[in-house]
């Protein structure tokens, strides 16, 4: 099947490339990211993508523009469905491109993160294979995620310690500081709502 994968970044695409390879699968990997924060973690991981794919060599298409307007302008006033809104966002342009391409299927390495919210992907994608005409193949790589990290270790690849949007850097902060807080014998609530004064 010719088949185009959306990849979030290197390290998540290890296992899905793996998989997809070994059932025969004709792959072209598709980098469109726009929920990446900031610049310089977009890069890396555009970066880290590029090279496992022609290691592997994997052809790909590549959006490299920085579109994080584009990404803020469909989540403002709608934090609490950020989740739905990018995926829904990066899938849509993965469904065009393989249809503009002629693609047979498309799916996404997003699949296999234990940390993203997997369900939700499996249904935007399935929603958006109806609406374009072009199926999403979907597939459960959580299994295999300790295996991904350990390939992603042997090969060095850069990984990525948030799942990419400013929001989510701003959460793993607060949890890091309030975590802080906790050992230290303080309220971990004391500055979540107040300024600090030098």
């Amino acid at each position: 099947m010719k088949l185009l994968l959306h990849s979030c970044c290197g390290p998540c695409s290890i296992i899905p490339l793996q998989e997809l390879k070994a059932e025969g699968h004709e792959i072209r990997g598709f980098f469109y990211n726009p929920n990446i924060h900031p610049y310089t973690e977009f890069q890396k991981r555009l970066d880290t993508f590029t090279r496992y794919a022609a290691k592997k060599e994997v052809p790909v298409i590549l959006d490299e523009q920085y579109h994080l307007e584009e990404y803020l302008r469909q989540i403002a006033f709608r934090e609490g469905e950020r989740c739905r809104i990018c995926y829904g966002m990066r899938l849509q342009r993965a469904a065009q491109i393989a249809k503009k391409g002629g693609f047979e299927a498309f799916t996404t390495t997003l699949l296999v993160s234990p940390y993203q919210k997997h369900q939700l992907i499996a249904d935007i994608g399935a929603a958006i294979g109806e609406e374009t005409g072009v199926p999403f193949l979907y597939r459960d790589y959580r299994p295999l995620y300790k295996e991904g990290v350990r390939i992603s270790r042997e090969e060095e690849m850069y990984r990525q310690p948030y799942c990419g949007c400013i929001y989510s850097e701003r959460e793993r902060y607060q949890a890091k500081k309030k975590k802080v807080l906790e050992n230290q014998g303080g309220d971990p609530h004391k500055y979540d709502d107040n300024p600090r004064i030098y």
